[in-house]
């Protein structure tokens, strides 16, 4: 393949920084993400596959630094394109669609419902080993969705103070649940 001449335009996620954003985005989530989309789809081939998906779909696209949360971005579009995946499995299989598979907190099956609820257990218990603003910080911006501003506007601090304990949080999260357990 031949490099790009000058006169052309740039091709789509030839940004600088471009593919080290979305790879940022993958090392931070993809375990989440692949979760989530394994409770929805029931298979964590196809969550896998779906989450794949999603990141070239974000590496084609020409910049993310428009995006006030591209966390959010990066869920929503998973969402839809599972949502696109199971009204195709059910056109493939030719069945009347189920309202439930269309339902966004479907029911998981209950292995994946103990799971789930073990997984928050430990996180709970992590956060309240946290400093309160960061526990809080993380709360607001993990589980409610809120961008790092409107936090700050919130908590009265800067916008990098609530980027600081976010990833505190996370890091200290990430260490206390997802660690080996130690013999």
């Amino acid at each position: 393949m031949e490099p790009p001449r000058r006169d052309e335009a740039p091709r789509p996620g030839s940004s600088p920084g471009h593919a080290e954003q979305v790879a940022a985005l993958y090392r931070e989530h993809h375990d989440a993400l692949v979760a989530l989309l394994q409770c929805r789809l029931s298979s964590r081939t196809d969550a896998q596959e779906i989450a794949q998906e999603v990141y070239v779909k974000l590496l084609t696209m020409n910049d993310l630094s428009h995006l006030e949360s591209p966390r959010a971005f990066l869920f929503r579009m998973a969402i839809n394109q599972s949502m696109d995946y199971l009204r195709k499995r059910v056109v493939r299989a030719n069945v009347p669609p189920d309202p439930a598979a269309e339902d966004m907190h479907a029911t998981p099956l209950p292995e994946q419902h103990l799971w789930a609820s073990q997984q928050w257990k430990k996180v709970q218990a992590a956060l309240r080993e946290l400093p309160a603003k960061s526990s809080q910080a993380f709360v607001m911006h993990v589980v409610e969705g809120r961008a790092f501003s409107v936090i700050a506007g919130d908590m009265k601090l800067s916008e990098r103070m609530i980027r600081y304990h976010v990833s505190h949080a996370m890091a200290h999260c990430r260490e206390r649940c997802f660690a080996p357990e130690a013999p």
